[in-house]
């Protein structure tokens, strides 16, 4: 995909040769009901236009639109035993394919060129989490209570992926977990308790993967100290490290970050990740609400265990 200056350039090169008015009338003046109406029309009218090789063409050739290399049964089974494994206090959902247009981009700051976008006033989901965020943040009103939340879901994402072996739409594992801040970091700790635990679990469910947890704390001493005297020593079972080198993902994550890792034949692969967000942070307009998300691919987990890499 174009980086953010080339699609700039290309979308006014777009609005040049529009006639005078029409930018302001598409992104201003139009209601998003009359909006969706004129972009239905459009869309219809190219539909119309499309011609059976033209769909055999664009079936062979379009990134978006390719089928999984994972053979289905496989990852329905693994699946199957992950959603097995999780701890009772944890709800989960079956998500529609689509969200509201700008859950992405409003939630995590992440451009909206990366999502794909619909007709509808919605977006194809390209991160679980933002989704389950939403929900956790809509019951935390309803209820006091801590909340968990997972989903297994196939997203799909704008950007490009040109590394052997990826896709754009994949199958992301996913929790999010939400309360409201106790005080000296006990929340968080209890949070990176419930979720590596459960990741904990998942990798022993599978012997022929060799897991660990690597741990970034984000400029906290107080959750540094509750690393050390709370969350690692309910951790026995599985690797955990610390990384304190980590770059990546600073900033989207706030507190703490981890990565799940597995070795494999000399080989260090990454099936999942996660950190705190201030999204129901945000979404409920309460500084003191936190929240862990975390994910992990069950196609590359499945791939692994079927000796695919």
């Amino acid at each position: 995909m174009a980086g953010p200056a080339s699609s700039a350039a290309a979308g006014e090169r777009v609005w040049r040769s529009l006639p005078p008015g029409a930018r302001q009338a598409l992104e201003d003046q139009l209601s998003p009901t009359d909006l969706q109406t004129l972009l239905l029309m459009v869309a219809r009218a190219r539909a119309r236009r499309v011609r059976l090789p033209g769909l055999v063409e664009r079936w062979q050739s379009d990134r978006f639109v390719r089928p999984s290399d994972v053979d289905p049964r496989q990852l329905a089974e693994v699946e199957l035993r992950i959603w097995r494994l999780l701890p009772p206090e944890v709800i989960g959902l079956d998500l529609s394919p689509v969200a509201p247009l700008g859950t992405c981009s409003r939630i995590a700051s992440i451009d909206q060129n990366r999502v794909v976008s619909t007709v509808r006033s919605s977006e194809v989901v390209s991160d679980p989490t933002n989704v389950l965020a939403i929900e956790a943040s809509t019951r935390r009103r309803r209820s006091r209570s801590p909340v968990h939340l997972a989903a297994c879901h196939r997203v799909l994402r704008g950007q490009r992926y040109d590394a052997p072996g990826t896709s754009q739409h994949f199958k992301l594992f996913a929790l999010v977990s939400t309360d409201r801040d106790s005080g000296s970091a006990h929340t968080e700790a209890q949070l990176m308790i419930t979720h590596l635990q459960f990741w904990r679990s998942v990798l022993a469910a599978f012997q022929a993967v060799v897991g660990r947890v690597a741990v970034t704390v984000i400029g906290n001493a107080t959750l540094q100290e509750r690393l050390a005297d709370t969350v690692m020593p309910a951790l026995g079972g599985i690797d955990v490290v610390e990384d304190p080198d980590r770059t990546g993902g600073i900033g989207y994550y706030r507190s703490a970050a981890f990565k799940i890792i597995s070795r494999s034949d000399g080989h260090q692969i990454e099936l999942g990740d996660g950190g705190f967000t201030d999204w129901t942070a945000k979404l409920m307009a309460d500084a003191k609400e936190r929240c862990l998300v975390s994910c992990l691919s069950t196609e590359r987990l499945t791939q692994m265990i079927s000796g695919q890499r």
